[in-house]
């Protein structure tokens, strides 16, 4: 975790204990210490820099500006300016929090221009009195914790269940809502009707605090999460490397954003584009069978592991590296309490770190609850003759690693494909669209979801719906997407088009 930077302000002789004692206390609490470093003037080296100069430097840099004021105004400048009043002006110009502290005196004793700047400061932020050094200690130490718990880093709520600071049900993608009913009706049962209001459905999942939309809310269901602060770093990092190491530049690197839905589904797509696959022509279909490497399933589940049960207070995001040896997903947060990397190689407890996260995932069967995910991936890689995975604890970091298989000798190679989208057996000269590919017609006279289309026909797994039933009737100009400039879109939609609407009359005849 990235602590906070603190300047305090003043170089007056007035404050030197004062801002002596702060330091230390800031380096000596356990909480503190923890969360903030601390930045005094006369503790950097001598350097060939105007001392003016590092002010300004040091206050860009600081995330928190502490302001002490008292009688004396200090050394000012050509323009008449002292270094404490250009140093609130520079944080006020550049946002940064600003804590003031004034000590208790008289007026008469004040500087003129202290008392002007008293005033000022004085109607922008709120300022505290203090007498002496424990009294200024004890305010700080207040207004400290007070910063934490605004910026979600201290709090008595798990973070998925802290509310997101000025997010509002109008940030609530209404499409996300509307396509998570739909799948979480089709996988689960879920008990509320289709159209049911994104405020009505947040009451269910317990997704509001205090009437406040919670971080999981706006992770699961928010148009643009990230714009929030303290979901800036809720992201996924997909990098391919053609080596075994880690090398510069990346040959492919994306960086996936949004809702936690769409994470999931364009990280899981970015690994199956760069798999191995074999494809095998299919007789009762146009559509080829797809055999991936790794098992699609065990990639979703560690993708899905990684989002769901990640630390989201931590700076880093889940990264997703794929070599040409083997898949590692990396996710900041350590594993529950009692339990250890081989404890998932057997029958454990689910214990979720996000549980307000996970409880959706569940409804939309992106995860389960019984603790059964690390078995079931055991389970499909021994059945697809590649090593189990490896589960491992790096400091902060928790890491899964899955080995690929070894290249086949030339001749039995499979078909690589690093693009993804239909395979050449996919679509032909003559169109002979499966029983399914004629439901997803028919239905496709009103514009319809992926979602909504997969329960039209029974099918779960998104990625081979892509290829084997939705792809090829797109190739085929059958029907088209309502927002083609961006393929994966959460408000992408499906409608027949007139060549569909011509081969559906046609076959009625």
């Amino acid at each position: 975790m990235t602590k906070r930077k603190i300047f305090i302000s003043s170089v007056q002789k007035e404050f030197k204990d004062e801002r002596a004692a702060l330091r230390d206390f800031i380096s000596g609490d356990p909480l503190c210490r923890r969360y903030f470093d601390c930045f005094l003037f006369e503790d950097i080296p001598a350097q060939d820099r105007r001392p003016d100069a590092v002010y300004t430097d040091e206050v860009r840099d600081c995330d928190i500006y502490v302001c002490l004021l008292g009688n004396e105004y200090g050394a000012e400048d050509a323009r008449g300016s002292s270094a404490t009043e250009r140093e609130f002006r520079e944080a006020t110009e550049r946002g940064k929090t600003r804590l003031l502290f004034v000590k208790n005196t008289t007026e008469k004793d004040r500087h003129p221009k202290t008392v002007k700047l008293i005033n000022r400061a004085g109607n922008e932020v709120i300022r505290r009195r203090f007498s002496n050094a424990p009294e200024l200690i004890a305010q700080l130490y207040a207004a400290l914790v007070q910063y934490l718990e605004e910026q979600c880093l201290l709090q008595t709520v798990p973070f998925d269940a802290a509310s997101c600071r000025n997010a509002v049900l109008g940030d609530i993608d209404e499409a996300v809502v509307e396509n998570f009913l739909e799948a979480a009706r089709a996988e689960r049962k879920f008990p509320l009707p289709p159209r049911t209001s994104a405020k009505k459905l947040f009451t269910h999942l317990n997704l509001f605090n205090n009437g406040k939309l919670t971080h999981a809310a706006v992770l699961l269901f928010c148009r643009n999460p990230q714009k929030f602060r303290a979901l800036l770093c809720a992201e996924v990092k997909c990098m391919h490397f053609h080596g075994t190491e880690v090398q510069k530049p990346i040959p492919s690197y994306q960086i996936y954003r949004g809702t936690l839905f769409e994470q999931v589904d364009e990280a899981v797509d970015f690994v199956l584009g760069k798999l191995d696959r074999t494809v095998t022509p299919s007789k009762t279909a146009i559509a080829s069978d797809v055999s991936y490497e790794i098992p699609k399933m065990v990639i979703r589940e560690a993708i899905v592991n990684a989002v769901a049960h990640r630390d989201y207070t931590s700076n880093a995001g889940v990264q997703v590296m794929l070599f040409s040896d083997r898949l590692e997903i990396w996710n900041p947060g350590a594993l529950p309490e009692g339990m250890t990397p081989a404890a998932l190689r057997k029958a454990h407890a689910s214990v979720p770190r996000n549980p307000l996260i996970s409880d959706p995932l569940f409804w939309a069967r992106y995860i389960e609850r019984a603790g059964t995910g690390t078995i079931d991936m055991i389970a499909l890689c021994k059945k697809m003759k590649i090593p189990e995975p490896s589960f491992q604890q790096r400091g902060g970091q928790f890491v899964l690693i899955i080995r690929r298989k070894k290249k086949a000798p030339p001749k039995a190679r499979p078909i690589t494909q690093e693009v993804q989208g239909p395979s050449r057996h996919q679509v032909g000269t003559k169109l002979a669209p499966s029983r399914h590919q004629v439901a997803i017609l028919q239905r496709c006279r009103t514009e319809k979801g992926i979602t909504s289309l997969m329960q039209i026909v029974g099918r779960r797994d998104r990625t081979k719906f892509r290829d084997q039933v939705l792809n090829p009737l797109i190739m085929a100009g059958m029907i088209a997407m309502t927002v083609p400039e961006k393929p994966k879109s959460s408000k992408q939609m499906y409608r027949l088009t007139s060549k569909g609407a011509v081969y559906l009359r046609e076959m009625k005849h």
